[in-house]
């Protein structure tokens, strides 16, 4: 039993590290693009 929960401690402090890392390290910016979106100004 004890194994059992050494075992879990381990793969959820694996897995926290894991994720701090991968928000620290990855890539997560949006992409940006240039829109242009003709605009009908209706003044009358």
């Amino acid at each position: 039993m004890r194994i059992l929960l050494r075992l879990i401690f381990l793969l959820v402090l694996v897995g926290g590290i894991g994720l701090v890392g991968y928000a620290y390290l990855g890539d997560l910016s949006p992409e940006q693009q240039e829109m242009v979106v003709p605009v009908t100004v209706d003044a009358g």
